[in-house]
């Protein structure tokens, strides 16, 4: 039975569609995950469900009663109330009936006559089967679970939601939707604030979840592990594919070949992702030589695919030394909490590092320290003469919203000096079209800076690139064409991430943040590391 339905539904803004004869539903228990560019008009469709907005054309239908839950990257809470009191007050059922017990429980204690006692002793009963049925007993342990997975300390459960950071209250309008355990939950990029665990518990939760689930998200293990049926949005249309991501790299190619008209490079992309799925399988059967094969893969003289050429020819003109950065006995704190210390490692031109740990962990401190926007507590950045590095977060920030495009990319670095031709196709990659690049920045979506800042610090011309969580706002094709620039990138890459399917196309090496302040430096990517630990080899 369909909870949800969506008949013949086009949607214009000003003349301009963005969705054209969209026909789909909504089972009860399906987990639907919703993909397509930046722009495309993912968020729109749960707007059209939710009623924020009306279609141009066709119906939107929701059952009667349907509870709807959603979240979107942009959701915050506020209020001088605490997240505690917050999730505490979605039980206020629960309080009700705990209050009626406590009263009858006053009442058996008075000592009443033999009738007043068989009646409250009823009562009682029916209070207790009503709580057991509620899982009312459990509800405590219910927001502690939620909370610590989230990655909440007890700092931030108790502090007035009004004085936390838009991150934390990201989380905790996270946690409150998910303990309202609505009937349907449309979720917009919920993975974007969430460390490692808390994927994790998220994943976990949403698979016990007995509800529909409509997901937009571009982190590809994540709906590997949570859907079973793929929605792309593509050309303004819905294209429908069973089973998982991973079943949807494989399928996709097949429907291109049966096209006209195919995006170019598309089928490219998916062959790396196909690529990076069988070397993650790979990498989990025996990950003593999953790096080493990778490596040899690297070396490997092979003839270049198109999407490589475009991306190698750019790069002709930067060449990085091989000594770029060493840190000495690094440390930093704040208050009683060390964030790390007596940290030591090297860069050299070729390294790819990930950085991974819990939320608040030092991950992003760690990189304010290297670009010395922050001073360490002991120890010292030691940068080789000469080397200039690129930070793609503070590049986002400096954004010139009246700059357009094509602009701001051309006077950067290596696109200053490349033929306008080369750097053209470079951008067309990076999703952009011909009218894109005429645009004022200020006009253009989130993602769509996000791609104009991306650019600039992959065609900067700077030996050493550091992101921190370059995918939150990138569409698939979009993170897909990146991967490939910091796979051919002749300097070295530092990056911040969440995203596992993207530290294992990526990652040479990882620095692992763990408690007290411990940083351990590993060798591999995600799925070598994790495939390590099972065997007891880490």
């Amino acid at each position: 039975m369909s909870l949800i339905r969506l008949h013949n539904v086009s949607k214009s803004y000003d003349a301009a569609p963005v969705l054209r004869e969209v026909f789909f539903r909504l089972e009860k228990g399906e987990r639907v995950g919703l993909i397509g560019k930046n722009g495309s008009g993912k968020t729109t469709i749960l707007k059209l469900i939710l009623g924020q907005e009306e279609p141009t054309e066709g119906t939107v239908e929701v059952d009667a009663g349907v509870r709807i839950g959603y979240f979107s990257q942009f959701a915050t809470l506020d209020g001088a109330q605490s997240v505690e009191d917050v999730l505490d007050a979605l039980f206020a059922d629960i309080h009700t009936l705990e209050a009626a017990l406590d009263e009858v429980e006053g009442a058996l204690g008075a000592a009443p006559d033999d009738d007043a006692m068989e009646r409250l002793l009823q009562r009682q009963a029916e209070l207790l089967d009503e709580m057991e049925r509620r899982e009312g007993w459990d509800y405590t342990r219910k927001i502690d679970v939620a909370l610590t997975r989230l990655g909440f300390a007890a700092a931030h459960r108790t502090c007035p939601i009004e004085q936390l950071s838009g991150g934390w209250r990201n989380r905790a309008a996270l946690a409150k939707l998910l303990l309202e355990a609505p009937d349907v939950l449309l979720l917009d990029e919920p993975t974007n604030y969430l460390d490692v665990t808390g994927l994790a518990w998220l994943e976990e939760w949403l698979a016990a979840f007995p509800g529909a689930l409509l997901l937009v998200s571009h982190d590809r293990q994540f709906l590997d592990r949570v859907v079973t049926r793929i929605i792309e949005i593509e050309n303004h249309h819905f294209q429908e594919y069973a089973g998982n991501y991973t079943q949807y790299v494989r399928e996709k190619p097949l429907r291109l070949k049966s096209l006209e008209r195919q995006f170019e490079h598309e089928e490219e992309l998916l062959a790396f992702e196909a690529e990076a799925i069988a070397d993650r399988r790979e990498a989990l059967k025996n990950p003593d030589q999953a790096l080493k094969r990778k490596l040899a893969n690297i070396k490997k003289q092979v003839a270049p695919r198109p999407v490589d050429t475009i991306i190698t020819n750019i790069y002709q003109r930067l060449h990085a030394p091989s000594n770029l950065l060493r840190v000495e006995r690094l440390a930093k704190a704040y208050g009683d909490q060390t964030l790390f210390h007596d940290l030591t490692f090297e860069v050299h031109s070729g390294d790819r590092i990930a950085i991974v740990g819990p939320n608040g962990c030092g991950k992003t401190t760690l990189l304010r320290v290297l670009v010395e926007s922050e001073p360490p507590d002991a120890g010292r950045v030691v940068w080789a003469s000469g080397v200039r590095y690129v930070y793609y977060n503070q590049v986002f920030a400096d954004l010139d919203l009246n700059d357009t495009v094509t602009h701001a990319v051309n006077v950067v670095g290596l696109a200053y000096l490349a033929p306008r031709k080369q750097v053209n196709r470079f951008l067309s990659l990076m999703q952009f079209s011909e009218m894109d690049l005429t645009q004022r920045i200020g006009t253009l979506s989130g993602g769509q800076r996000a791609r104009v800042a991306l650019a600039q610090a992959l065609l900067s011309g700077a030996p050493l690139i550091l992101l921190d969580e370059p995918t939150n706002h990138l569409d698939m094709t979009t993170a897909q064409v990146m991967e490939r620039a910091l796979a051919h990138f002749p300097g070295a890459v530092i990056v911040v991430s969440h995203d596992r399917f993207f530290i294992d196309k990526v990652a040479t090496r990882m620095l692992l943040f763990a408690d007290k302040g411990q940083v351990r430096e590993v060798s591999g990517n995600w799925t070598i590391w994790q495939a390590s630990q099972q065997r007891g080899q880490g």
